[in-house]
């Protein structure tokens, strides 16, 4: 028997970080996954999974995503019951997660963060940021002594002054 669950969304809230009585970390959350398809308005809707990840890979979870991160999430589906202070029985779903992947930069993270954080409305289309004229494969710095007009770290495979590198076929190494 199979059952295997392969999530791809975003987190509706913040990772709910507990520790059981014995010292294990247990987080809970909810992701919210896309459907494929839109509604009769033309709205695409989507359904909200609540999912529990344990030990380590909780307190990892917790500590590396917030809000509106974009998360893959694999485990497998769970039904548990209990009876709650009324009396009545209360069913509930979740995946429990064995393994986790992060899908979004550590800037765009903090970006996002950024933004939840002052008020402004969060932009998850997934446009990329403007960088002007800095050299994407820099390093920090180098980008930072670009931008600033200091070319002591400029890229020496740029191209000056809209001239055109000059390559043979002889330096090609295929």
């Amino acid at each position: 028997m199979i059952n295997r669950v392969v999530l791809i969304g975003r987190l509706t809230r913040d990772v709910e970080l507990r520790y059981t009585q014995s010292g294990v970390a247990v987080g809970s959350f909810s992701l919210a996954v896309n459907r494929n398809f839109t509604n009769a308005n033309g709205d695409r809707e989507a359904d909200f999974i609540n999912a529990v990840i344990w030990r380590k890979s909780a307190e990892n979870f917790a500590n590396f995503t917030g809000k509106g991160a974009l998360v893959a999430i694999e485990g497998r589906l769970q039904t548990r019951n209990y009876e709650n202070n009324a009396g009545q029985r209360v069913y509930v779903t979740e995946v429990v997660v064995d393994n986790f992947s992060l899908l979004e930069s550590k800037a765009e993270s903090e970006r996002r963060r950024a933004q939840n954080g002052s008020g402004q409305a969060q932009d998850f289309s997934g446009n990329s940021q403007d960088f002007g004229n800095a050299d994407p494969f820099a390093s920090a710095n180098q980008n930072n002594n670009q931008q600033s007009g200091n070319q002591q770290g400029a890229n020496p495979f740029a191209a000056n002054n809209n001239s055109e590198i000059d390559i043979s076929d002889d330096d090609l190494p295929f």
